[in-house]
């Protein structure tokens, strides 16, 4: 299971273990890992530490860039993971399948992201396997979480409250964060199901166990835990308000999170200017010039990212516009760009 020195410098320069390097690592280390590579029992604590540092600036990029520019990136990286578990001695591989049960979770929110929902559940369920089999609960209960949001493309209520739930009766404890997290994905499922009481009751459960515990994340957790916070628990409760009918709120809340995004995260800014743009048309008094311009505005971060959320909430808003304003003239501009996004 050897990879050549020209096969292993091809690889940096596609980016696929030099992308997004923070400061400090250097060609000794990357000389480091190939020495792993071409013989994988030389695998140590720093060469896995170099992949979980890529790990975590790859979740900081998607912020940025989204899932066109990362996921082949991210598969090469866990074909050079899989090669260092292959060639290493049984019972010593642990480290390493912990890692790519990692980046496997990180590959099916990328490909659900972009909006293919089979691969999605196939690289989580082959993070499931991997957190299964070395007995990482935490992460095997965050996964639960993870397809339980799979869930929500479909509209599966009954799946995406199931699962969430499992994921809080997970054997063995799991963080307060986590079952914060978990907490607030069945009250999603609740939200689908226009039952606003117990999808409120289950948001401010969720905030009273981050408040209480707003800084208790383990070193090992997984990456998204490490900035999952009450402002997170803020944003994704905006979709469960409009599903329950209640758009002022979501656009109260909307707004305050879209005027706190950094101004170069694209896709996450774009993402929820957009659903911003759909709650604008779910009140008593929709203001359709705003959502149409609000849409336009997101619509170069379909072409960049990639997104499909990004897209999907922006098809919505272009059906809603030309059902009930058909002659407004953003409606027409806005159709038009969505038509060679």
């Amino acid at each position: 299971m050897k990879l050549p020195r020209r096969d292993f410098h091809g690889l940096l320069a596609a980016g696929a273990l030099r992308t997004m390097l923070p400061d400090g690592i250097c060609s000794d280390v990357t000389e480091r890992v190939h020495g792993a590579i071409g013989n994988p029992r030389r695998t140590d604590l720093p060469v896995l530490d170099y992949f979980r540092t890529l790990l975590a600036q790859h979740y900081m990029a998607d912020k940025v860039l989204g899932p066109r520019h990362l996921v082949e990136v991210v598969r090469a990286q866990i074909a050079v993971l899989d090669k260092l578990r292959y060639g290493s001695k049984p019972g010593t591989a642990e480290p390493a399948m912990r890692l790519l049960a990692q980046y496997a979770e990180f590959a099916g929110w990328l490909y659900q992201d972009l909006g293919d929902v089979t691969a999605a559940k196939y690289w989580t369920d082959r993070a499931a396997q991997r957190a299964q089999a070395v007995g990482d609960h935490q992460l095997a209960a965050y996964l639960l979480v993870r397809r339980s949001n799979i869930a929500l493309l479909d509209d599966d209520a009954v799946d995406v409250i199931e699962l969430a739930a499992a994921a809080r009766r997970m054997a063995g404890p799991i963080s307060p964060k986590l079952a914060a997290l978990a907490t607030q994905q069945e009250a999603r499922g609740w939200a689908l199901r226009a039952e606003p009481d117990r999808f409120r009751r289950l948001i401010d459960s969720a905030a009273d166990l981050l408040l209480d515990h707003s800084d208790e994340v383990d070193d090992d957790a997984p990456v998204y835990l490490h900035s999952y916070d009450m402002d997170t628990l803020e944003e994704q409760s905006a979709s469960g308000y409009r599903s329950c009918g209640q758009a002022d709120t979501a656009i109260a809340i909307l707004e305050r999170r879209v005027a706190a995004v950094p101004a170069d995260h694209h896709r996450d800014r774009a993402h929820q200017l957009a659903k911003l743009a759909n709650a604008v048309l779910q009140t008593a008094q929709p203001d359709p010039e705003r959502a149409a311009e609000i849409g336009l505005s997101c619509v170069d971060a379909v072409r960049s990212t990639g997104s499909a959320r990004i897209n999907g909430e922006l098809l919505v808003l272009d059906q809603t516009l030309r059902q009930r304003w058909p002659g407004l003239r953003g409606t027409g501009e806005l159709h038009e760009a969505l038509s060679v996004a």
